[in-house]
């Protein structure tokens, strides 16, 4: 492998006349302070991979990887220098070094993403040069949706092993919704007792007239969800919870009734949704309400030590609001003026509540309805639009448009893409996303901390359905979010497809069920199944 065929490419890379690094059974590893976690990745995966023990070593030892920290870098960026004798990965902090190693592993060959070595005896050898490397965003994420569709926590910690290999940090972790809550809440054990379990599921988009006829759910226990934490904090992977509120909270009502509006439908009777869209189905405005949520916040936050925790805020319908005596009550006392008010009403409620916990509240563009919230980021879904809002207004953003980085939509408009969802977006639509908009500032511009690419699982019904609408689609979301690339129209595909062409292999090795350039394979079709494809493209911003 050379240093052609990176990804993402980096900023400076540059081969030199000396002879290629052998990792062979005699390489040593040695790590300097703070560079631990690197130090026990490289010894369970790549040495795993190669079938090498990777023995303690010295610094500066001959034939021996090292590992330091120079703060003279910045803390995600790396410099990795490879010699015949030698091979030394910087940092700027423990992350920069772990992302050098990921580098690392890609131009040893796709065989370093193997779980076990293929060929016992057999050397690996990386080319002599120079990499420097430096990440342009923060936040560089990924939004999995388990609600719809429960991925065992195997698959989440698979997915996260993925994140890492494409130098992506942050992982939004969308574990409650209407057809389903995922994670353990002690106080209110009937959130996954009743909650979790849908007792049927709509087969394809939502008008299909098909059903699977037996339940699904699970949910992640509170020691699985510390496991996770963990492991991808190992990473150097942030993981933000994702509890949905005031809207896509059927599944909560329907374990707890007195959580909805209960003067104006029978929540007593309400079951966790089995098809798919945006539920009428809402939380009731009440102070029982707060102090329940509040509940639920208080174990999320012991879980999950991200600064940040999204609240949704996304697509609440208003309709029992307007139609119920005790909301109607509630925006007169509050004076919030209306049910966009009463939103808002909810949203400030836990911005303030996160605050006082040291912690920051984000929430879909829709939070911006009513008025935003002081403390509240935004993740900018619908369009451009709500980002440049809240960014020229001073608010911090994640540019996630589902125009481009919706990987639950089609990759191509054949007859044969499974349950095809949406707008055609190519592997090159997404190479050619930029997150930040022309008419920001370069202040308000600061405020995009980054971008993520999301993934709603409606269609998705197992691991492999999930690979095939997020790969290679991904690859190419993740040079964008690390490199500073030309304006889109400028940017170079023919050359990111040629270094594709080195990257399906490291994928295969990884048992990636991506969709192949060629098309879907076989056991990718979904003869029948009714999707939602639409004609098109919506514009930009």
């Amino acid at each position: 492998m050379t240093f052609e065929h990176l990804i993402p490419a980096p900023a400076r890379a540059e081969a030199t006349q000396s002879s290629s690094f052998v990792i062979d059974a005699a390489t040593t590893l040695w790590a300097g302070p703070g560079t631990e976690s690197t130090e026990r990745w490289l010894r369970a995966t790549l040495g795993g991979a190669l079938g090498l023990s990777l023995h303690h070593g010295s610094d500066g030892a001959a034939n021996s990887l090292a590992l330091r920290i120079d703060d003279s870098l910045e803390p995600e960026a790396y410099k990795l220098t490879i010699d015949g004798d030698r091979v030394e990965i910087r940092g700027g902090a423990a992350a920069g070094v772990f992302w050098g190693a990921q580098t690392l592993r890609q131009l040893v060959g796709p065989d370093a993403f193997r779980r076990a070595q293929l060929r016992p005896g057999a050397e690996a050898s990386v080319p002599a040069g120079v990499i420097e490397d430096a990440p342009r965003f923060g936040w560089r994420g990924m939004m999995l949706d388990v609600s719809r569709y429960f991925m065992p926590k195997d698959g989440v910690l698979r997915y996260l092993d993925l994140l890492a290999a494409h130098k992506l940090n942050v992982f939004h972790f969308h574990i409650t919704d209407d057809q389903g809550w995922r994670v353990e809440i002690k106080r209110h054990p009937r959130l996954t007792e009743v909650g979790a379990w849908r007792s049927r599921t709509r087969w394809g988009h939502r008008a299909s007239p098909l059903w699977t006829e037996h339940p699904h759910g699970g949910y992640y226990t509170q020691d699985d969800i510390r496991e996770i934490v963990a492991y991808a904090d190992a990473l150097h992977i942030t993981v933000v919870p994702e509890i949905d509120i005031p809207g896509h909270s059927q599944a909560a009502i329907t374990a707890y009734p007195y959580l909805g509006n209960s003067d104006v439908v029978d929540t007593e009777a309400m079951q966790v949704w089995d098809s798919w869209g945006v539920s009428p189905n809402v939380l009731a405005p009440t102070e029982d309400v707060l102090r329940f949520y509040e509940g639920v916040f208080e174990e999320i936050l012991d879980l999950f030590p991200s600064t940040f925790v999204h609240v949704g805020g996304d697509e609440c319908p208003k309709d029992q609001w307007k139609a119920s005596a005790t909301a109607q009550a509630r925006i007169k006392e509050l004076g919030v003026g209306d049910e966009d008010g009463l939103q808002s009403w909810f949203i400030r409620h836990f911005d303030r509540w996160l605050a006082d916990r040291g912690r920051r509240l984000i929430g879909w563009d829709e939070i911006l309805e009513g008025g935003l919230a002081e403390g509240a980021t935004v993740s900018s879904w619908r369009g451009y639009r709500g980002g440049i809002d809240a960014a020229k207004a001073g608010h911090d953003v994640v540019m996630c448009p589902e125009q481009q980085v919706y990987l639950n939509f089609r990759e191509d408009g054949g007859p044969d893409e499974p349950m095809p969802i949406a707008y055609v977006r190519t592997l090159e639509d997404v190479y050619r996303f930029e997150p930040v908009p022309d008419e920001l500032t370069e202040e308000e511009a600061a405020h995009v901390l980054g971008t993520q690419a999301n993934v709603w699982t409606e269609v998705m019904e197992h691991q492999g359905r999930v690979d095939y609408q997020v790969f290679p689609r991904l690859a190419a979301f993740c040079e964008v979010a690390w490199r500073s690339l030309p304006a889109p129209a400028e940017r170079d595909f023919a050359d990111f497809e040629r270094r594709m062409t080195a990257h399906y292999p490291r994928l295969d090795a990884l048992g990636v069920d991506y969709r192949p350039p060629s098309g879907p394979l076989p056991r990718h079709l979904r003869p029948g199944v009714l999707g939602r494809p639409i004609e098109g493209a919506p514009p930009n911003v």
